[in-house]
């Protein structure tokens, strides 16, 4: 098989996230989200963390942390909370497999290793940001009136390892989710209306 449909094989196999629900949303009673969408959502927040880090922190390799933190779910599927007490899956292995043979095997499953083990300032910053995507979504259904979300948002902050993303959610917490269009709709209507 050629490089060129190796890669196509695994392109297919990366889009199948966008399919893939996140199944903690079915306990919280609100809310849905795939799996890409988380990730894009961890990346983001990584980007951002990186920036607060700036000159202290490996940007590239953060970022590549981010995006294949999550994609051995295409095989395993996606294991909340609840699930991880009765069942586990051997993500390793099938990250190892997804990627087998390909020139760039050995730098996805060692980011992958570095993320879960946890030590390093790019593997504190991913894992922060996975939460902090988790938390802006559970802003989202508080603002939105789930009674549950509270509780939840609280169990994620303890999560929370770095200062920085403490801090940045606390900002989040203190801003309502559809602030970013409603303040700029407002504003924009009452310029209209003192002309």
């Amino acid at each position: 098989m050629s490089f060129k449909h190796r890669l196509a094989k695994l392109l297919f196999e990366g889009a199948l996230l966008k399919r893939i629900e996140r199944t903690g949303y079915s306990f919280l009673g609100t809310g849905r989200e795939d799996v890409a969408g988380h990730s894009f959502g961890v990346i983001l927040c990584t980007f951002f963390l990186c920036k607060i880090f700036q000159g202290k922190v490996n940007e590239d390799k953060a970022l590549k942390m981010a995006l294949f933190h999550d994609f051995p779910e295409a095989r395993t599927g996606d294991f909340n909370a609840v699930n991880k007490l009765y069942n586990s899956s051997d993500e390793k292995k099938a990250l190892k497999e997804a990627f087998s043979g390909l020139p760039f095997e050995e730098e996805v499953l060692i980011l992958f290793e570095e993320y879960r083990n946890g030590e390093t300032l790019e593997a504190k910053i991913v894992h922060d940001a996975d939460t902090l995507d988790l938390i802006v979504q559970l802003k989202e259904q508080r603002d939105l009136n789930n009674p549950f979300a509270e509780r939840w948002i609280n169990y994620a902050r303890r999560r929370l390892l770095l200062n920085e993303s403490k801090a940045l959610a606390s900002a989040i917490l203190e801003t309502e989710w559809c602030a970013w269009w409603l303040e700029r709709l407002l504003q924009e209507r009452n310029e209209q209306g003192s002309s």
